[in-house]
């Protein structure tokens, strides 16, 4: 795995005094075996903040891999049923389905279990790959990574979850109130973005002009774009209805970007009740975009007057950051970690409902000078909270803290 930036390059972001305090923690953990393990190498916010951080843990000279697991139709099916359970959808597990479930993460186990079995620290992300934990000899200190929204989980599939999230030495959620009661502690570490990667790197406002060209979009009038999966749970229908009550008032334009991960089984059936909703609009752009169109998806966000993230669940929501690092103002839901960014009234506009995120886009077309305004605020609260090295700087806090002996501490 390639990074595409060092250390050194982000100095003139968020300043060589951040930087130094990286090494500086990094140093008490030179050479440590870490592994990082989850369900798709490409597609989600998880996959994305890997390929960046796992390149990064090793320019601080750690030892570092990073695993996926290996699965079938019927387990990816029933890791996706965990998911919505866990945003609190009531939904159970059948016995077919955690069946599955158990024998993708034994036969996974036998193949990373040397890997495992000799790491200092194994960060296992999600439900999917977390009864791993079952079938290996703990070396080193192994945490679960939720990136989900868990405040309100369907009880009899956190129940069963909950069996296996116990045997770990820590938890970290990306919300305090994400966290659930276990046997041990929990840490708080938000996501965060590269803003040199591809998707968050300047580029040109020709290759800005040249894809809006490309997908037929007009940059004469505005552009409401919402970047995300094709997911029941990012409310594209719900987008597509705020559109249309805007439509009466603007020559408005939408985009709906996203894509599908290899871990997803849903995507195709939202993709069709999204372009039923939208009816054959030719201004509706429905873009179904590869994983790795970073640079694509930079540019539409990039062009866009207002970005929108109408989730009805979001364990945190890396579009929004995204949006916001581009110095544009978000519509977002007003829900889970879209709550910590989208500080109302001065980075965005949080709604609960088509006809609110109507009004607030309103608000934004006819408010020009406004909306200029809340972009740029949303650029610098990104640049202080929610970038790359704030996170890193954290994973390696808790990695010092559990192997001094933080393990011991009395769970949240």
């Amino acid at each position: 795995m390639k990074s595409m930036a060092n250390l050194n390059d982000y100095i003139s972001i968020v300043g060589e005094s951040n930087i130094s305090a990286i090494r500086q923690v990094a140093h008490h953990l030179k050479g440590s075996k870490v592994v990082h393990v989850n369900s798709t190498r490409k597609g989600g916010g998880v996959a994305e903040i890997l390929e960046w951080l796992v390149p990064m843990m090793k320019e601080l000279e750690l030892d570092v891999e990073w695993a996926v697991l290996e699965g079938v139709p019927l387990f990816f099916e029933t890791t996706k049923t965990f998911h919505n359970a866990l945003q609190g959808k009531r939904i159970d597990v059948t016995p077919t389905q955690l069946k599955s479930y158990e024998e993708i993460n034994k036969s996974n186990a036998a193949r990373l279990k040397p890997m495992l079995e000799d790491a200092d620290f194994v960060f296992i992300h999600d439900p999917q790959p977390a009864m791993l934990i079952n079938h290996c000899k703990k070396k080193g200190h192994w945490i679960w990574r939720c990136h989900i929204d868990a405040s309100n989980p369907h009880r009899p599939v956190w129940k069963y979850l909950r069996q296996i999230v116990n045997r770990y030495d820590a938890s970290i959620f990306s919300m305090a109130r994400y966290a659930q009661p276990l046997d041990h502690p929990q840490f708080l570490i938000a996501p965060s973005i590269d803003p040199l990667s591809q998707k968050n790197v300047d580029i040109p406002s020709a290759e800005i002009s040249s894809v809006l060209d490309r997908f037929s979009i007009d940059r004469a009038r505005p552009i409401l774009t919402q970047i995300s999966r094709f997911d029941r749970f990012k409310d594209p229908v719900g987008v597509i209805k705020a559109y249309k009550l805007v439509k009466r008032y603007h020559s408005v334009q939408l985009v709906l970007a996203g894509g599908t991960a290899d871990d997803d089984p849903e995507g195709s059936a939202v993709l069709e009740e999204v372009r039923e909703a939208a009816d054959n609009d030719p201004d509706i752009h429905i873009l179904q975009l590869p994983p790795d169109a970073h640079r694509t998806i930079n540019a539409l966000q990039r062009g866009s007057d207002v970005i929108i993230q109408k989730s009805l669940r979001e364990g945190f929501g890396l579009t929004v950051t995204e949006g916001l690092w581009k110095s544009k103002p978000v519509i977002g839901g007003d829900v889970g970690g879209i709550k910590l960014q989208v500080v109302n009234f001065h980075t965005g506009f949080l709604v609960n409902t088509p006809e609110g995120a109507a009004h607030w886009i309103r608000y934004l077309l006819e408010h020009g000078q406004k909306s200029i305004r809340m972009g740029g605020k949303g650029r610098e609260f990104v640049r202080e909270n929610y970038l790359l090295i704030r996170q890193i700087r954290e994973y390696l806090t808790l990695m010092v803290g559990l192997r001094e002996g933080m393990n011991k501490l009395v769970a949240v």
